[in-house]
C-alpha cells in the first residue's frame, strides 16, 4: 500500500486539494447498502481526460463478471509504458459490498467497505489506512468521475468512454 500511496502522490501530485477536511460523522451503513445493486453504469472502457497533456494517460476498463462482482484494471502510460497499474473488485460477500484494490507489487488486497451509494455513485471506506481511505466512484451524464482522498489530501480523476 505504501507504493500505492507513492505512486499517487508522484504521478497525481498536480491534482492534489491541501486543504484540511473537517472529519466526516461516521455511520453504520443501514440493510439497504448489502442489497444486490446494479453497477453497471462502471461497465466499459474509460480514458483519464484531466491526466497531464502528452505526458502519460491514464485508463479504467470495467466488466461484470456476474450479478455481485464487477472486475476493473487500472493502469497509466507513459511514452507507451505501463508505469503503473491495480487490479480492482466491487464484490459482494455474504451481505457486504466492498471495493477490492490490489496491485502487482502488493502481496495482499487492501479492502475498502461500502458505506454509501446511489443508482450512480458509491463510495467505499477503509478508516485504518493513511491515504487514500475514502474512494468515490459517481456517473456525471457520459462521464465517469473518481476521487480518492485522505485526511489532508484528495485526488479526483475524471474519464470518458473509448
Amino acid at each position: 500500500m505504501k507504493k500505492l500511496i507513492l505512486l499517487f502522490t508522484v504521478f497525481f501530485i498536480f491534482s492534489c486539494n491541501n486543504e484540511i477536511k473537517t472529519e466526516e460523522k461516521e455511520t453504520e451503513p443501514t440493510e439497504e447498502i448489502y442489497k444486490t445493486k446494479n453497477f453497471d453504469w462502471l461497465i466499459g472502457k474509460w480514458q483519464r481526460t484531466d491526466d497531464e497533456k502528452d505526458a502519460k494517460m491514464t485508463f479504467e476498463n470495467w466488466r461484470k463478471i456476474d450479478s455481485v462482482t464487477h472486475s476493473g484494471f487500472s493502469f497509466t502510460l507513459q511514452k507507451n509504458d505501463t508505469i503503473w497499474q491495480e487490479d480492482i473488485r466491487l464484490e459482494k460477500k455474504s451481505k457486504n459490498w466492498s471495493l477490492i484494490i490490489q496491485s502487482p507489487e502488493e502481496t495482499e488486497a487492501t479492502i475498502f467497505r461500502m458505506t454509501k451509494f446511489t443508482d450512480t455513485s458509491f463510495t467505499c471506506e477503509n478508516k485504518e489506512i493513511d491515504f487514500p481511505n475514502k474512494i468515490e466512484y459517481w456517473k456525471n451524464g457520459e462521464k465517469l468521475n473518481a476521487k480518492v482522498s485522505g485526511v489532508d489530501m484528495e485526488i479526483a480523476f475524471q474519464f470518458e468512454k473509448k
